[in-house]
C-alpha cells in the first residue's frame, strides 16, 4: 500500500515536504493493501504480519542561490 502526502505549509509557516510511505510484509517483501493490514495475515506468504515501510521525501523549496564568473 503507497499512501502520498502532497507538502503543505503548516499553521506555525513551517514547511512539511511532500513524501510516500509504502507499507509491505517485512517477511516476503508482498505490497499490501488496506484490507490485508486489517486481516492481519499476509496474502502471498501467509505470515503473521510484521509490517516493513519505506519513505520517499520530496524536496519542495530550494534555497536560494547565486553565481558570479571570476575574470
Amino acid at each position: 500500500m503507497k499512501v502520498a502526502y502532497e507538502p503543505r505549509t503548516t499553521a506555525q509557516g513551517a514547511v512539511e515536504p511532500g513524501h510516500e510511505v509504502q507499507v509491505f510484509c517485512s517477511a516476503c517483501g508482498y505490497d499490501l493493501d488496506a484490507a490485508e493490514i486489517d486481516a492481519d495475515t499476509c496474502a502471498d506468504c501467509g505470515q503473521t504480519l510484521n509490517l516493513g515501510q519505506h519513505v520517499s521525501i520530496m524536496v519542495t523549496t530550494m534555497p536560494s542561490a547565486s553565481g558570479e564568473t571570476m575574470r
